[in-house]
């Protein structure tokens, strides 16, 4: 069963070449929250040895040197990008599992063998023309030799323009292949297994394929033995329904500057529990209790720390912003502590379900009830039209000292009305 996994190439970086063409074959980097590590790299940036998560601060001077641009994180725009991109790709198989904001694996049971190279180039076309980004396609049996294959796309392996497709390579071909790729390069080989596989003398991928899977079980775990018979072949990780609804909702982020005041942790727990509100609607999900924590700087050995979190059983489950922005509210109040400086708070909503599989109540007001979801709609519809945060709850404040530090954040080009780029 052929299958596909189609990953976009740098893609925070791409994103932001797709609308800043001058960016292109500069080194770019993007930061995480309050501009501290990177999270994405160019090539050109690869290839100046600085790694993924490196802090900004201490990249500074190889940054000035190399002429290297730092961007904030514009995960407005990125999450809009992808969901393009998943769009597009959606196209070209019935079955689609979106993995991750930048990659997704295709069913391609059933298609001609012989015209899988020229697909998988026409997949990276339309992409490209249709959103700017580039991909990369990687074609096996299964998942994580489509993974590889994908890996070896994008290093140029195997005489790959791009596409790699493993099912057009005969044995001889792929254990050469395979003899020269590290181990550490499988898909769910992390540091430790490859460390322990090094000290076994199994150092290449094609060690893997050629061990025993029982000893290999016998060593590590049966997930390790399912990977070395994905390695041959044989069939052993399903495609997963993308559309299932996420079993919990979680938004948190770390502050700009820390806080001390209850007020200040309050607006951000209401702006918390709004995002995930609004989340939580998208699924079509109700949830029945919810989560919320705050904590210190866990870096700052030399000042006192706090963490604490509690969790607030909701008397009937709801999607409702400002019933669990009112929730929040309440926890919150019982576990903020006075003298403490926070830098990070968080709501996490769980028990979630269908709307529609709630079951009805003695005490429910129909007509309330009815009231909230048309309030919810419209706040939903002028948030989509003008922008995220056009209509808000109040308690979220309006220019809040715990916001994220984003000091070189592109414009929103796709989500915001007031930063759509304009044509000279």
């Amino acid at each position: 069963m052929p299958i596909a996994l189609v990953d976009c190439n740098n893609f925070y970086v791409s994103c932001e070449r797709v609308f800043n063409p001058r960016l292109e074959g500069k080194p770019v980097v993007v930061l995480s929250n309050n501009d501290g590590c990177a999270v994405a790299r160019s090539n050109e940036v690869k290839a100046l040895g600085i790694k993924m998560g490196e802090p900004w601060f201490k990249m500074k001077d190889v940054a000035l040197k190399h002429g290297i641009i730092a961007l904030s994180s514009n995960f407005s725009l990125y999450g809009d990008m992808s969901a393009r991109v998943m769009s597009i790709l959606s196209d070209f198989s019935p079955n689609q599992e979106i993995y991750s904001i930048d990659e997704c694996f295709l069913d391609l049971n059933g298609f001609d063998p012989n015209t899988l190279m020229d697909y998988g180039q026409k997949i990276r076309q339309t992409v490209k023309q249709g959103t700017g980004i580039p991909v990369c396609v990687g074609m096996a049996d299964t998942k994580t030799l489509a993974k590889l294959a994908n890996h070896c796309a994008k290093k140029g392996l195997a005489g790959s323009n791009g596409v790699c497709n493993f099912g057009s390579m005969d044995e001889q071909q792929l254990s050469a292949l395979f003899s020269g790729i590290p181990v550490g390069e499988v898909w769910g080989i992390g540091r430790r297994i490859t460390a322990k596989l090094n000290e076994m003398g199994i150092n290449s991928i094609q060690d893997l394929r050629s061990s025993d899977p029982e000893y290999i079980r016998q060593q590590f775990s049966v997930v390790v033995e399912r990977t070395a018979k994905e390695l041959n072949g044989i069939h052993c990780i399903e495609l997963e329904d993308s559309t299932q609804p996420r079993q919990q909702i979680m938004v948190s982020r770390s502050f700009g500057n820390e806080v001390s005041q209850l007020a200040d942790l309050s607006e951000s727990i209401s702006y918390y529990a709004t995002l995930a509100a609004e989340k939580l609607r998208h699924d079509g999900s109700v949830a029945s209790s919810l989560c919320v924590f705050v904590r210190t700087n866990p870096f700052k050995d030399e000042v006192p720390q706090y963490s604490r979190s509690m969790i607030v059983p909701l008397l009937r489950p709801t999607d409702d912003t400002f019933k669990l922005v009112h929730a929040s509210l309440q926890g919150l109040k019982h576990i903020y502590k006075n003298g403490y400086g926070y830098k990070k708070s968080g709501v996490l909503l769980m028990g979630l379900q269908p709307k529609g599989s709630i079951q009805a109540c003695l005490f429910d007001e129909t007509q309330d009830q009815a009231k909230s979801d048309s309030m919810m709609q419209v706040m939903d519809a002028i948030n989509r039209k003008m922008g995220k945060g056009s209509v808000t709850v109040a308690s979220s404040g309006v220019r809040p000292r715990w916001a994220m530090r984003r000091e070189k954040k592109s414009p929103s080009y796709t989500t915001e009305w007031g930063e759509l780029p304009m044509a000279g």
